[in-house]
């Protein structure tokens, strides 16, 4: 029983420790599009940008607390792209950086249909 429950607490460990990585690697920025409105205390216009990575398709918004210069994201262009959990980093080829929240996740291939 000993020798079970110590064989489980390594797989439990390691799978949180496979989780934990950050995925990383370049990608082309599929669109980008505005997201919410701005106000007194939002300031910064949101962005959703989207990118497709390992199979899956991201929509990741970026944070109304910083201001971004939207034009250095050009549709269509490769950027660098680092995803920890929720959390994403994307890096254009000249090296301008941002910060953005996974606000979606979406498998690319889709659910398989089946025949009755």
């Amino acid at each position: 029983m000993r020798k079970v429950s110590a064989v489980l607490i390594v797989i439990f460990i390691c799978a949180l420790w496979a989780v934990g990585e950050k995925q990383k690697g370049l990608t082309t920025l599929k669109d980008v599009q505005p997201a919410g409105t701005t106000d007194k205390k939002k300031k910064n216009q949101q962005y959703d940008l989207v990118f497709e990575a390992m199979g899956m398709h991201y929509t990741c918004r970026t944070s109304h607390d910083k201001s971004i210069k939207i034009t250095d994201f050009v549709v269509g262009t490769n950027v660098d792209y680092e995803i920890d959990g929720n959390k994403s980093k994307l890096k254009n080829t000249a090296g301008k950086k941002v910060g953005c929240t996974v606000v979606r996740v979406e498998n690319i291939a889709g659910p398989q249909a089946t025949t009755p």
